[in-house]
């Protein structure tokens, strides 16, 4: 597989990553999109084995968002500050504790963006609860699941 496909292939998933958190975008197809490009170009079974795991865990994403209540966020400039703090968070828990990490920072990130628009622990924690019940624990977990296949297509991509 050359630069450029390996290259355009992580743009493709860097910016799925990126679409997640923005309303409308199909961030988790982007990075299913770019984990196929990565696969069709790369003949190992590595790559294959990959992208059958990004399959399984987006179909399961899926499955568990279905099974979530359906509910949205208000498009407003809290939420959009909101958002990109908790995907901040999500990222930075993702790579100080592997995997696992991103819940923690998603969370993290929703209340640190709370805590500075209020002020206060006790209003931060509520504002935190009616988010996660509002949407978010959907948004965290679509996130998640990318975070997973991005990190198995990154860990394959560094021992090929």
């Amino acid at each position: 597989m050359g630069a450029w496909d390996l290259l355009l292939s992580g743009l493709v998933i860097l910016l799925g990553l990126c679409g997640v958190l923005v309303p409308g975008m199909p961030g988790a197809w982007l990075v299913w999109a770019g984990v196929l490009w990565w696969a069709l170009k790369d003949p190992r079974p590595a790559a294959w084995a990959v992208f059958v795991g990004a399959t399984v865990v987006l179909l399961l994403s899926r499955a568990v968002r279905w099974a979530l209540p359906p509910r949205r966020l208000r498009a407003d400039d809290a939420t959009h500050r909101v958002t990109a703090y908790a995907g901040a968070g999500a990222l930075l828990g993702f790579l100080l504790v592997p995997v696992l990490g991103a819940v923690p920072g998603f969370l993290g990130g929703v209340y640190l963006a709370e805590r500075l628009r209020l002020g206060r622990h006790g209003e931060a924690l509520a504002a935190l609860r009616t988010v996660m019940r509002a949407g978010g624990s959907s948004l965290l977990t679509e996130l998640f699941a990318c975070l997973l296949i991005t990190a198995a297509w990154l860990g394959a991509v560094l021992a090929g």
